[in-house]
């Protein structure tokens, strides 16, 4: 695909604050997941989560190739699909993230990730998903015109279930829709908002969820915050 065939190439601006914001995020996901060796992001953008997600080996995907000058040096950035994790190894990777990535795709592009992401993942492997909740924003989820699947909560927890993934986490309001939002983006107002038990204008979901061993049933409790 050249640059100009790609939909993404210069689609995103930079936005001040957003490394603050995505410290916060990482954080979050960190302390949810618990310790990390190997991390896989899918549509890394501007690797803000990757950069700053501690972890000792860390591997991004991307369709923009202008985003791997963002990558820092030990981040191992691959310009590809994300939906055939071209080069990466069965059972080596302990955190699958995405955010604001599955909304991107058709529904068979998605069943092919997510069995691929099920084979990239060692055994007890996470994922963890942050995106829009479609029945939190209806009229501004296809604002953004490469939206093309719509994903509730209830939806995305169900296609982990189906590809075997057991969701430990649901959150069905994390943050707001957008980066541009007028919330501050000073790192401890930012932290205090995710720690809230209700937070006004949120409509992006948090899901993570733990790989379940071939043969066993998933066991276990979600937790979920309204």
């Amino acid at each position: 695909m050249s640059a100009s065939e790609n939909p993404y190439v210069g689609r995103y601006r930079f936005l001040r604050g957003r490394q603050a914001v995505w410290r916060e995020i990482a954080r979050f996901v960190s302390r949810d997941v618990g310790p990390v060796e190997t991390l896989l992001e899918l549509g890394a953008g501007w690797c803000d989560f990757v950069n700053q997600f501690p972890a000792k080996r860390k591997l991004a995907f991307d369709l923009n190739p202008e985003m791997r000058a963002h990558a820092d040096k030990d981040v191992d950035f691959r310009v590809g699909d994300a939906t055939l994790l071209p080069g990466v190894d069965e059972g080596s990777v302990d955190l699958v993230f995405a955010s604001n990535f599955l909304e991107h795709l058709e529904a068979e592009a998605i069943a092919r990730l997510l069995d691929r992401v099920a084979r990239v993942l060692r055994p007890g492997g996470r994922v963890a998903l942050l995106q829009p909740n479609f029945r939190l924003c209806p009229r501004t989820y296809f604002d953004d015109s490469t939206h093309r699947t719509i994903f509730s909560d209830a939806d995305l927890v169900t296609a982990l279930l189906a590809h075997g993934f057991y969701p430990t986490r649901v959150e069905p309001a994390l943050l707001p829709f957008s980066m541009k939002s007028r919330l501050p983006k000073w790192p401890l107002l930012v932290r205090a908002y995710l720690a809230l038990p209700i937070r006004p204008l949120a409509a992006q979901m948090y899901v993570s969820a733990r790989l379940c061993q071939e043969g066993r049933s998933p066991s276990g409790t979600a937790r979920e915050s309204r």
